[in-house]
């Protein structure tokens, strides 16, 4: 089997007890599953929930805090314990854990994105195990995932994964809720994520974790949409993940045939950036842009709104709306000055180039 970068998500679920301490019998299981994948040539990164889980008990709290300071705290001391046991597990193994805790802002930000992106290409490449969890102790509401579910599918977009598993305690997708209905149905393959799969999933927690089934169908869709499949099950022993990445896992699979081959800049445009301002073009533009992966060129621009620095995202409106976001490298001032413009005009780089508005790479559709 050729070697593949899998990204393999566990809940606090399926790492603690209902106490809130770690489960060593669960711990075991998934590092024994984890070692195994590496063993076979596979790349690994894990995500892995269980902070706060591990760090409430500790505490004294009878049960997962509801207060950000509760949680924050939880996630301080369980944090420490939750790696600590990870080493002492994969050292069995002779794996070097690596621990990385992301905020929403290291996505966000560019330069930091860029940065984490070569820190975990450079650890992958030294054949290092990367743990990556929320960091619950800094983070504030704004700048949370909601949920490590959403946490590995960007994960898994961002290292361009051939594989997500989500590892939970049910084994897949059902038509309706099989804890409701005894005749529920289960979903072998999706190819899709739809807005009634996602309005009719119930979002119910357990009492240590954050995420429902309607999480990890939203965070099933991100990574879709950035070209990652998905499988959401469950699994037991060593050859789980094995079985799980040949198609024979307990749960559903989720991708489809044609993965959505974007690069760093763009997924960044694509799922973090904010826009700050938006262009209009033409017919032949949106064409060209849509269809025919071409740049942007100011000859097909006839409107600017917004107040935008060259390197800033906008937002490109078509004639029916909004097709798409890019990185533009004219400011607005600038723009408005040449928006129209032919390549035969003033508007050329060197000997006689066009300089294009939006480059093909560092544009997305929506």
């Amino acid at each position: 089997m050729a070697k593949k970068r899998i990204v393999v998500k566990i809940g606090s679920s399926s790492l603690t007890n209902d106490q809130g301490e770690i489960d060593q019998e669960k711990l075991d299981d998934h590092v024994g599953a984890l070692a195994k994948l590496r063993e076979a040539g596979h790349e690994v990164v894990l995500v892995s929930s269980g902070a706060v889980a591990a760090g409430f008990g500790r505490l004294g709290y009878s049960s997962r805090p509801v207060t950000l300071k509760g949680r924050q705290a939880a996630a301080a001391v369980g944090q420490s314990l939750l790696i600590q046991s990870y080493i002492d597990k994969f050292s069995e193994f002779s794996i070097v854990p690596a621990q990385i805790l992301l905020t929403r802002d290291d996505f966000t930000n560019h330069e930091r994105y860029r940065n984490a992106y070569a820190t975990l290409m450079e650890l992958l490449e030294r054949r290092i195990l990367p743990i990556i969890n929320e960091n619950d102790t800094v983070s504030v509401k704004e700048l949370t995932f909601g949920d490590n579910d959403m946490l590995s599918a960007l994960v898994s977009g961002f290292i361009r994964a051939d594989q997500l598993i989500i590892l939970t305690d049910i084994n897949g997708l059902y038509d309706s809720n099989p804890h409701v209905n005894p005749k529920a149905k289960k979903i072998g393959h999706l190819d899709e994520i739809t807005e009634e799969m996602l309005a009719f999933a119930e979002d119910s927690t357990s009492s240590v974790g954050t995420g429902g089934m309607k999480s990890k169908l939203l965070s099933a869709k991100a990574a879709l949409s950035v070209g990652v499949p998905v499988f959401i099950g469950q699994g037991k022993g060593s050859d789980k993940l094995l079985e799980i990445i040949n198609g024979e896992g307990n749960g559903t699979y989720i991708s489809n045939k044609e993965r959505n081959q974007i690069n760093i800049n763009q997924q960044w445009i694509a799922m973090h950036s904010e826009s700050s301002g938006i262009v209009y073009v033409d017919k032949g533009a949106e064409e060209a842009l849509l269809y025919y992966s071409k740049n942007l060129l100011p000859a097909g621009i006839f409107k600017v709104k917004g107040n935008f620095q060259k390197g800033d995202v906008v937002e490109v409106y078509g004639l029916n709306g909004v097709i798409g976001k890019g990185e533009v490298a004219y400011s607005s001032d600038d723009l408005v000055k040449v928006i129209g413009t032919r390549s035969a005009e003033p508007t050329k780089r060197g000997s006689g180039v066009p300089i294009e508005v939006i480059h093909r790479e560092k544009w997305v559709k929506i």
